[in-house]
C-alpha cells in the first residue's frame, strides 16, 4: 500500500465523516428550542412524512439498528411526540405514530431546512445530497446484500 493512501486528505470516508458531524453542529441552535436532537429529528422527519411506520423499516429507512433506534423513540415518546403501539395485524411490529404535538410540531421545524441552506453558501448542494443518496444506496445494498 503506497503511503498516500494512509493520508488523511486521501480518504473518501473523512470529508464525509466530517461534514457529518458539522451538519450536526450546525442543526444543534436549530432543534434545542424544538427539544430534539439531531438523531431524533430524523425519526420525526421519517414520521412527518409516513405518520405511522413500524420500528423495523424506521430502522432500515434511517440505517439505524433496533440497539440504537429503541432507546431514542422511548425518549421522544417520553417528550410526548410520538406513541409506540404493537401492529393489530402482527403483535412482533412495533408501530411507531406522531401525537398531535409531534404532528405541530413540524410546523415550527419547516423552517428549519431552509435558515440552515441560508448559511452555506454551495452552488451544488442539491447535486451533492443527491449524489451521496446514491453513495449511500450502494453502501447499503453492498453491506446488506
Amino acid at each position: 500500500m503506497s503511503k498516500n493512501q494512509l493520508c488523511l486528505d486521501e480518504q473518501l470516508c473523512f470529508p464525509i465523516y466530517a461534514a457529518s458531524n458539522l451538519i450536526v453542529k450546525a442543526y444543534r441552535p436549530f432543534l434545542a428550542p424544538l427539544g430534539l436532537t439531531y438523531p431524533q429529528y430524523l425519526v420525526m422527519l421519517v414520521l412527518w412524512e409516513k405518520e405511522c411506520v413500524s420500528v423495523g423499516d424506521l430502522g432500515q429507512i434511517l440505517y439505524l439498528d433496533s440497539g440504537t433506534l429503541t432507546p431514542l423513540l422511548k425518549r421522544i415518546e417520553t417528550s410526548g411526540l410520538i406513541n409506540r403501539s404493537r401492529d393489530p395485524h402482527d403483535e412482533r411490529r412495533v408501530l411507531i405514530s406522531l401525537t398531535d404535538k409531534g404532528r405541530d410540531l413540524s410546523a415550527e421545524a419547516d423552517k428549519i431546512p431552509k435558515a440552515l441552506t441560508k448559511n452555506i453558501q454551495f452552488d451544488n448542494l442539491d447535486q451533492l445530497r443527491d449524489e451521496l443518496k446514491v453513495l449511500v444506496k450502494l453502501l447499503g445494498s453492498s453491506l446488506n446484500p
